[in-house]
C-alpha cells in the first residue's frame, strides 16, 4: 500500500480538528460577526437630499430593521433624523520651496440631530468628521481632483456608518 495515500485520511482528520478548535476558540473569546443594527424606533424620517443623506437611506434600507417614512409623513414616524449641515473643507498642509502646493488635508464634517416628531431630542445636535491627507502634484492636477472626490466619497460612506452606529445607540424613545 502506498504510504502517501494512507496518510490522507489522517491529514483530513487533523485539518478538520484544527478547524473545529479554531471555531471553538473564536466563539469562546466572544468574537462575533457584526450583525444588522437594532434601533429603538421602527419608522424613521430622514430630512434632506444630498449624497450623504442618500447613502444613509441606502444603509438603513439594507439594515432592514427600520421603515423609512417620506418627509411629508414625518409626523407619523417614530423618529426624525435631521442633517443640520455638511461641510467639505480643504486645508493646505505643506508647500514646496517655491510656494507651490504639495499636500492637502480633506475634511468632511456633518452635523445632525435625532428627534421625535413631538420635538423630544433623542440625540442632541452632534458632529461627526473625517479627514484624509492627499499629496498634490501640479502635473497631475486633474487626476488629483478625481482622487479627492473619491476620498470625499469614502469619508461620506464612513460617516454614514458612524451615524448608523449612533442611531443604534439610542435605546429608548
Amino acid at each position: 500500500m502506498n504510504k502517501r495515500n494512507a496518510s490522507l485520511p489522517r491529514r483530513g482528520f487533523l485539518l478538520g480538528l484544527t478547524a473545529v478548535g479554531a471555531s471553538v476558540g473564536l466563539a469562546g473569546c466572544g468574537f462575533e460577526l457584526r450583525k444588522a443594527p437594532v434601533f429603538a424606533f421602527k419608522t424613521l424620517s430622514v430630512e434632506g437630499n444630498s449624497a450623504l443623506i442618500n447613502q444613509i437611506r441606502r444603509d438603513l434600507r439594507a439594515a432592514g430593521t427600520v421603515t423609512l417614512v417620506p418627509k411629508e409623513d414625518a409626523k407619523t414616524a417614530d423618529a426624525v433624523l435631521v442633517v443640520l449641515g455638511e461641510d467639505r473643507d480643504r486645508f493646505v498642509i505643506s508647500t514646496n520651496s517655491a510656494g507651490a502646493l504639495r499636500e492637502l488635508q480633506l475634511r468632511l464634517r456633518v452635523r445632525f440631530s435625532l428627534k421625535t416628531p413631538g420635538g423630544k431630542e433623542l440625540l442632541a445636535a452632534s458632529e461627526v468628521s473625517q479627514t484624509r491627507d492627499l499629496s498634490f502634484n501640479e502635473t497631475n492636477a486633474l487626476a488629483k481632483e478625481g482622487e479627492a472626490e473619491l476620498l470625499f466619497r469614502d469619508m461620506q460612506s464612513d460617516i454614514a456608518q458612524q451615524l448608523m452606529r449612533r442611531l443604534a445607540a439610542v435605546k429608548e424613545l
